[in-house]
């Protein structure tokens, strides 16, 4: 008597889970390809100046970086598909065994969140102090004799080479007449 012969295939999703596993930098791929078509989107799409003389205008540079990306995305795929690997970290600053530290991560959310709330009523120069400040904090610095005083020389420096240097408009806030 013969007994019938069982599969022991494994299951069509296993093998789907399992090749997705073993090409996952191709998530990579498609967040670099659809950055790069957004990218050459709006910069072709967008409006120039029909003054404008000469080769390099308003649309090279980002039609250059729409571009490169498309590119290093086909070339990962490539790379990713041929049976290529992203390599661990081996950083000697880096412990994997290690969780990672959320209160940090909240506490920098948080202090980002609120310079992007508080810029426009206080300005930069005191939201940007504030950033600084907070930025320090949350990452472990304990002198509030001193955190305070070069997070204000920072964001007075910072304020004054991008409105005054760089020609780039900073809202001043309440010290608009005073910077």
């Amino acid at each position: 008597m013969t007994t019938p012969a069982t599969d022991t295939s494994p299951e069509p999703t296993a093998e789907r889970r399992s090749w997705l596993r073993d090409h996952s930098e191709l998530g990579v791929c498609v967040l670099l390809l659809a950055l790069g078509v957004l990218v050459l989107t709006d910069a072709l799409t967008m409006d120039v100046d029909i003054a404008q003389r000469g080769p390099v205008g308003p649309r090279t540079v980002p039609v250059v970086v729409g571009a490169g990306l498309l590119v290093v995305a086909a070339l990962l795929a490539v790379d990713v598909l041929r049976g290529g690997r992203g390599q661990a970290e081996t950083g000697e600053d880096v412990d994997l065994s290690e969780p990672a530290d959320w209160r940090t991560v909240l506490l920098l959310t948080g202090v980002f969140l609120g310079a992007a709330v508080l810029i426009e009523p206080l300005g930069f120069p005191i939201a940007g102090a504030l950033l600084f400040w907070g930025a320090a904090f949350a990452l472990g610095s304990r002198r509030p004799d001193r955190d305070p005083l070069i997070a204000a020389v920072l964001s007075f420096v910072t304020y004054a080479v991008f409105n005054n240097l760089l020609g780039v408009p900073l809202p001043g806030g309440p010290l608009m007449g005073v910077l």
